[in-house]
């Protein structure tokens, strides 16, 4: 066997390449991991975390509205754009701290800057090459500018965490994830904002119920909707003109591109050695995380399956068992769970309806109510919940809901999902009374 520096070099510290560097150096393995930027990767810096900060400060708003009628005077009330931020910076410095304190503690060596590969088992860096037996990329991927005339006055989810002053007008360019939680926080914080999508509905990719519902909550709680719209051109200046292509002219101090993520696969050697990619650079890899060089490894977004950072966790511990552990881990990419932090939030696990009939024939349970909470506070918004069932089998398909803590609700469905719960064990589970979540045991009906 060749004599090499390391064992494993990973390229990117992210989510993804921190979980398999750590792994990799418990299980016994030289390891060695090399970021251009803060460790972390975008979720910890640019992604999960600051963005669901934003999004509970955004929910502040309707909090203390809310409370006014369960008796509480919470007036006078001013938000600080800045404080907010600066709260914000502050516990990312404290988690790339730990990120490091992590590698550290696991004999991981730490190399900051650009790392290009430069042949099979070799990566250089900072004028100097290093060697390894294996090398894997975890660089994970990045937001996606819409080309447009004018496009260049567009800012992304990642410029938008480092704003110096919260705009007084935002338009939101998109209709996935991203699109929705910023429009949300926008709105939330008090920005006159508009969400324009090409699309017919949001979160396409959704149960079909899914993305006319949230619109409905969304446009109540005051997001100006544009959908089947695109952006044609936009006219610089401090307050922007964004041109429509029905002719709508709208006026924004921001605006924000959320039309799509591409992999960070470009300027990494790749090409020259001759690993494959496929759409929008998506390095290709097997069920071992290797492309077809047998020494170079892929995870995570880089890869575009499931762009998720619990994903690239579970894929990094994956590739550390499989190389240089006992090799009896796997990943399951069927019932992944999700959540999407717009107001009201969304979660869902397991098929949608949709992809449920396209597999046979399926029984509906669904429930819209209005939340016990707002019995008081006043507000019209309402929960959604609904049940994809295999009518054969009676194995629960899907679960999928729209409102108050989805993700937190939804987690624990995905258990049950994975070990392939009937509606009959659904409903002689007892609930916990008086919550939303016990909606999901007391649906008697199939939707007709």
């Amino acid at each position: 066997m060749a004599d090499f520096d390391f064992d494993l070099i990973t390229i990117g510290a992210g989510s993804g390449g921190v979980r398999a560097a750590r792994m990799s150096a418990n299980h016994g393995a030289r390891v060695a991991i090399m970021e251009s930027g803060a460790l972390g990767g975008t979720c910890v810096n640019v992604g999960c975390i600051p963005k669901k900060l934003l999004s509970y400060a955004a929910h502040y708003r309707e909090d203390f509205e809310d409370a006014s009628g369960y008796g509480w005077d919470v007036a006078p009330r001013r938000f600080d754009w800045p404080s907010l931020i600066a709260a914000k910076d502050a516990e990312i410095r404290r988690l790339n701290g730990i990120y490091e304190g992590v590698l550290r503690d696991a004999g991981v060596e730490i190399f900051a800057g650009r790392a290009r590969l430069v042949g099979p088992h070799e990566v250089a860096l900072g004028g100097k090459t290093h060697s390894a037996r294996h090398i894997l990329i975890a660089t994970g991927g990045h937001p996606v500018r819409a080309t447009l005339p004018g496009g260049e006055q567009m800012i992304t989810s990642e410029d938008a965490f480092h704003l110096k002053q919260l705009p007084a007008s935002a338009v939101v360019y998109g209709a996935g994830y991203i699109a929705v939680e910023f429009a949300s926080i926008f709105n939330g914080l008090g920005v006159e904002t508009h969400l324009v999508y090409r699309a017919d509905r949001l979160l396409r990719g959704f149960d079909g119920e899914i993305g006319p519902l949230l619109a409905e909550e969304m446009s109540r709680k005051g997001v100006n909707l544009h959908p089947s719209c695109r952006i044609e051109r936009i006219v610089p200046g401090e307050i922007k003109q964004v041109i429509l292509s029905d002719k709508t002219v709208l006026a924004a101090g921001c605006v924000l591109a959320a039309t799509g993520r591409a992999p960070n696969s470009a300027n990494l050697g790749l090409e020259e050695l001759g690993v494959q990619t496929g759409e929008h650079g998506a390095i290709q890899v097997d069920d071992t995380y290797t492309t077809n060089l047998p020494s170079i490894h892929a995870i995570g977004d880089v890869t575009d399956r499931i762009q998720l950072t619990p994903v690239a966790l579970a894929e990094g511990m994956a590739f550390a068992d499989h190389w240089f552990g006992k090799g009896l881990r796997t990943v399951s990419y069927e019932n992944v769970p999700t959540a999407v932090f717009s107001h009201p939030h969304v979660a869902c696990v397991g098929l949608s309806e949709e992809a449920a009939r396209m597999r046979g024939a399926v029984r509906i349970f669904k429930s819209s109510f209005r939340a016990l909470r707002h019995t008081l506070s006043g507000r019209g918004e309402r929960t959604f919940m609904k049940l994809v069932v295999d009518a054969q089998s009676d194995r629960v398909l899907g679960a999928h809901m729209i409102g108050p803590d989805a993700g937190e609700v939804l987690q624990g469905f995905a258990v049950a999902l994975n070990c392939g719960a009937t509606k009959a064990q659904f409903d002689a589970t007892i609930g916990i009374h008086p919550t939303v979540a016990e909606e999901f045991l007391t649906m008697r009906t199939p939707a007709s």
